[in-house]
């Protein structure tokens, strides 16, 4: 499953880098219009500014040409969350698939997934190898942070301007004052932010998440993560010193038995469903996590006690 989810996540940045390149989407200040699928897409307000329509028309417009569609988008998007939910941050956000790379690399550099961590990650893998650390993947860490905040700021700039105006400035050093401004802003505060705060992004300031979120917490049958508690005694020797896996690999450093209210920020990127699939890949019975729908998501929810979120 994380190879697939890893294939759809590299899939959509590419995505998210070229579709300024191809007029896929953006929005173009010094045309003054937008773009989208390779076609202008315009307000219709031209007419009405020069005269030719009047203000029925032009409401009709950006009826029709603007809120209509976002309404239309935002309701299919919300659909989706309400019944599956935040699928889109686990599975193609580009800014999660940047936390997920970091904490990779920041848990090869010192054990922990985040600089906020209270504790180091368990010294073993759910597949039962050792997990290791070394100080020196501090020299990959910053640079991966800073070249994916520059990236970011580069793709930023072309979803506002003439994309090759952009790479073009970027190239032959000739970026202007205002490029160069928005640019080195831009990477500063992403930098910091992929250091320090990409976990609290995600949880207390997405908007995109925090809708999914209320949609999916709002359906009591969508899908989400299950626990048998009946075979609860069987995670005391999911790793030694009665360790969880699951917990350990949540890139959103959650505790994935928890009931779906605790999960609140869930990103349904299964990762404690596969780490428990490996802890007990030799149990008779399988697996103690799995997504569930319908009556089961409810049974699942009803009487079980909250455990303490980190």
């Amino acid at each position: 499953m994380q190879t697939r989810r890893l294939l759809f996540q590299i899939g959509f940045f590419v995505l998210f880098v070229v579709a300024p390149v191809f007029d896929i989407f953006r929005y173009d200040l010094e045309a003054n219009h937008a773009w989208l699928l390779g076609m202008e897409w315009r307000l219709g307000l031209d007419d009405f500014l020069a005269g030719r329509i009047g203000a029925l028309q032009a409401g009709v417009n950006v009826m029709l040409r603007l809120f209509l569609p976002l309404l239309a988008g935002a309701a299919v998007f919300l659909w989706v969350a309400w019944k599956w939910g935040r699928l889109y941050c686990g599975w193609l956000c580009p800014h999660f698939s940047v936390v997920e790379t970091i904490n990779r690399l920041m848990v090869r550099a010192f054990g922990k997934p985040s600089v906020w961590e209270k504790s180091a990650l368990p010294p073993w893998q759910p597949d039962g190898s050792p997990r290791r650390s070394d100080t020196r993947w501090w020299l990959v860490v910053v640079p991966a942070a800073v070249g994916f905040a520059f990236l970011w700021a580069v793709v930023f700039l072309t979803y506002l301007l003439p994309p090759f105006e952009v790479y073009a400035n970027l190239v032959n050093g000739a970026l202007s004052r205002n490029q160069a401004i928005f640019l080195t802003a831009a990477t500063t505060v992403l930098s910091l932010e992929f250091l320090f705060a990409r976990h609290l992004f995600c949880r207390y300031v997405c908007a995109v998440g925090l809708f999914q979120s209320l949609a999916w917490m709002g359906n009591k049958s969508a899908m989400v993560v299950g626990f048998r508690r009946s075979r609860a005694p069987d995670c005391a020797t999911c790793l030694p010193d009665k360790q969880s896996a699951c917990d350990a690999v949540c890139p959103m450093r959650l505790t994935p038995r928890n009931i779906k209210r605790h999960m609140f920020t869930c990103t349904q990127c299964a990762q404690c469903i596969d780490a428990c699939g490996e802890t007990q890949r030799d149990n008779p019975d399988g697996p103690l996590l799995s997504w569930v729908a319908g009556e089961a998501a409810r049974q699942n929810e009803a009487g079980f006690r909250a455990g303490r979120e980190r």
